[in-house]
């Protein structure tokens, strides 16, 4: 299973940025898809997470301002993060789980660099 995210940046505290994450490698259905993110000094924390069904579990900080959405026949999840604060700045990973024929496995992209500036 291969990742490839895209869209991370710098931005203006107030502004937006959108990160894409296309999973390929594997024929069948990955089941949940999402990021986390980590912050220099700190440790990797979720964010937002989406099934193939549709459900989302996402954090409380960023509750109202980060919307997870995904395209089952892409393979491919969306963050789509609004009203961006210095505090998000961070990595962002994106992350997909599989489970085939009882054997579960879980994913990580490279990273992309999300920088808020004050």
């Amino acid at each position: 299973v291969q990742l490839q995210a895209s869209g991370g940046g710098l931005v203006q505290a107030g502004g937006s940025l959108r990160l894409s994450c296309a999973a390929s490698g594997s024929i069948f259905t990955f089941n949940d898809m999402g990021w986390y993110r980590q912050a220099p000094g700190k440790r990797r924390e979720l964010v937002a997470v989406i099934t193939d069904g549709g459900s989302t579990n996402i954090a409380d900080s960023v509750k109202g301002r980060f919307t997870i959405s995904r395209d089952n026949a892409k393979n491919t999840v969306y963050l789509q993060m609004n009203s961006l604060e210095p505090s998000d700045t961070a990595v962002y990973y994106c992350y997909v789980k599989q489970a085939v024929f009882r054997v579960t496995g879980e994913y990580w992209g490279q990273g992309t660099q999300v920088t808020v500036s004050s």
